[in-house]
């Protein structure tokens, strides 16, 4: 008597649990963007906001969250209102965001902006996650602690800046010796054609206005005076097995060319599209694989044309002054990072002037000796000393 064949139905993939630390900035909205057009791939464990409780309280009943933290701990009655009624879990404080990247996700996208991201994405990192990298200052202030954790943790690092994205997905790692060059696009900013003299009276009003990427305030000034390149080269030299004189950076207004990478052979390999953070979000979201992403399609035929040129040392000095703290070593790019931060800030309230944030990072490093750094704690010393030398000098 035969045995009668059954047909086999492929069970549906297990859906991929992630945390969000910073989900109400710019990047982790767009993220939670991307989550919501795909129902069902996703469970979300843990989102975290600075101190917008009402749009992290929305997302997390959203999404279903398990976890929901602020950082601001005068903010946790707030929260628990919010959520009152539901089972999401909250908490408020330093460690609640710790907590949150401790959790147990599959992957993280670090997003909070600034020196507060790097403690809770070294916890992510340790538990061996795979971490969507949005975080500069984990590569910039603590770039050889952050990198020896990853390896040594077992963990998946995906660069999630639209640069670092771009070589990310261009670069031989198997044939690293092939690279000649890295270049790193960058728009020039608001100001890319301003004097000097103009540059003296430029508001925050303006200098937040990006022409082509929608980002918050601190990193939209980051782009207009391009320290946001310097600092992006210094995470280029960490993330990638190449010398700091193999990154160079090229200005390419329209956006599209998000970086390229240069081989020995004469190919240029450069990744392009329409500037959409959900474009990198989605590739390191869906990593390994790839996921559709409602970026606008890119059409070279309209554009029509892409130019280049070489950034202007002079009127752009924070490209010089992060390859310099670059060179250095040691504490000098947590100096530069810190001295930036607290400078921009300055900028913003209205207490200094635009010109003055560069002159502030340069007099910080000139004053703050750079000093090795073998954990943590040096990391904070070296941090918390610049931000008082800076805060000083504004």
């Amino acid at each position: 008597m035969g045995v009668t064949p059954t047909t086999r139905i492929a069970s549906a993939p297990e859906p991929k649990r992630v945390s969000i630390l910073g989900s109400t900035g710019s990047v982790g909205t767009n993220t939670i963007d991307l989550l919501e057009r795909n129902p069902g791939a996703y469970v979300v464990e843990a989102l975290t906001a600075n101190r917008n409780v009402s749009l992290l309280a929305s997302q997390a009943r959203n999404l279903n969250a398990r976890f929901a933290a602020v950082a601001d701990p005068d903010s946790y009655q707030d929260l628990k209102n919010e959520l009152s009624g539901t089972s999401i879990e909250i908490g408020a404080g330093p460690e609640a965001i710790v907590e949150a990247a401790a959790r147990d996700s599959e992957w993280v996208m670090a997003s909070i902006v600034g020196a507060a991201g790097l403690r809770p994405t070294l916890e992510a990192v340790r538990r061996g996650a795979t971490i969507g990298l949005a975080n500069k200052e984990c590569l910039v202030s603590a770039g050889d602690i952050f990198v020896k954790e990853v390896t040594a943790c077992n963990a998946t690092l995906i660069p999630v800046d639209s640069e670092h994205s771009a070589i990310y997905q261009v670069f031989d790692f198997e044939q690293s010796k092939s690279v000649q060059r890295i270049i790193l696009t960058a728009s020039g900013g608001p100001f890319r054609e301003f004097t000097l003299d103009q540059m003296k009276d430029v508001t925050p009003a303006q200098a937040v206005a990006h022409p082509n990427w929608d980002m918050g305030a601190k990193i939209s000034v980051d782009s207009a005076t391009m320290m946001n390149k310097g600092l992006e080269l210094i995470e280029a030299y960490h993330l990638f097995p190449v010398s700091e004189s193999m990154v160079e950076i090229l200005v390419h207004p329209q956006s599209v060319i998000h970086s390229m990478v240069d081989y020995i052979d004469g190919s240029v390999l450069a990744q392009l599209g329409t500037p959409d953070m959900r474009t990198p979000i989605a590739y390191a979201l869906a990593w390994p694989e790839r996921m559709a992403a409602p970026a606008p399609r890119l059409d070279l035929g309209e554009i029509g044309n892409l130019t280049f040129e070489a950034p202007d040392p002079v009127r752009f000095p924070a490209l010089r002054l992060a390859r310099e703290a670059l060179q250095q070593g040691g504490s000098a790019p947590t100096i530069l990072n810190a001295a930036n931060e607290v400078a921009v800030g300055h900028f913003l309230d209205g207490k200094i002037a635009y010109l003055d944030i560069a002159r502030v990072v340069e007099e910080t490093l000139n004053k703050v000796v750079s000093s090795p750094l073998s954990a943590l704690e040096d990391v904070a010393e070296a941090d918390e000393n610049a931000r008082r030398h800076a805060d000083d000098i504004c």
